[in-house]
């Protein structure tokens, strides 16, 4: 259960948070949410795949890190085997609290119950003095790039939508010791309707920006390979 807190510098000045990767510490996850402001570097390392979110009666953009839940094929051995983590993995467990007044800006919060909330080991969130570390300083960036994403990432799913650009998925693959994974439920960019979308059409989607991340997406789906690699990689015990 979760115990969101507004941070404090007087009742957190000597907390610290482990940045190491390990299942005990929440990492266990077969995805995360990814911003289409941060396609082009997600796409270096994941697959992005689409799910329909029922709350948001829309969809999210996911980095995919496994094919079953609880499953992360990229951890091992208290490291994060890649070069960038999405932006909602790299700020746990802080988050983006509203503010008092609502014209006011936002808060940053923390998850006092979350297992990275260290004794002595771990970052420190604020210095002798009460000051802000260079940790928190960062942490504190990414919370705002992740909210302004966010907030930006309305009028491209409106876009995708309005286009008609995403269509359902199926993966089954087989592994070498003969077992099938299948991911299912995700979304895709539909390249042959893309192809089709008129001048005019594909000027504004460029014109708005959109254009760059759908096509890191569509890129994106080449890890997939990779992802079965790493999943037989396991099974085989390396």
């Amino acid at each position: 259960m979760s115990e969101h807190a507004l941070l404090d510098t007087a009742a957190h000045r000597d907390l610290r948070v482990r940045t190491d990767r390990a299942e005990e510490l929440g990492d266990a996850m077969m995805c995360a949410i990814v911003m289409p402001a941060e396609f082009r570097q997600v796409q270096n390392e994941y697959a992005i795949l689409f799910r329909r979110d029922a709350e948001r009666e829309g969809f999210t953009a996911l980095a995919m890190f496994g094919f079953e839940a609880g499953e992360n094929l990229y951890l091992e051995n208290g490291r994060w085997d890649a070069r960038y983590l999405p932006l909602a993995v790299d700020i746990q467990p802080f988050l983006i609290g509203g503010a008092e007044a609502q014209d006011g800006p936002k808060q940053v919060h923390i998850d006092l119950a979350s297992p990275r909330i260290a004794g002595a080991e771990g970052m420190r969130l604020f210095d002798e003095l009460g000051r802000p570390t260079p940790y928190l300083d960062g942490i504190t960036e990414k919370l705002g790039a992740l909210d302004e994403g966010f907030q930006a990432s309305a009028s491209f799913f409106d876009a995708l939508r309005r286009h008609d650009l995403l269509e359902p998925m199926s993966l089954e693959v087989t592994l070498d010791d003969g077992s099938t994974n299948r991911l299912v439920g995700f979304h895709v960019i539909n390249e042959e309707r893309l192809a089709e979308i008129d001048a005019a059409s594909l000027h504004a989607l460029h014109a708005e920006g959109h254009l760059l991340a759908i096509h890191m997406a569509m890129a994106s789906l080449a890890n997939l390979g990779a992802l079965v690699a790493r999943k037989n990689r396991r099974l085989a015990g390396g």
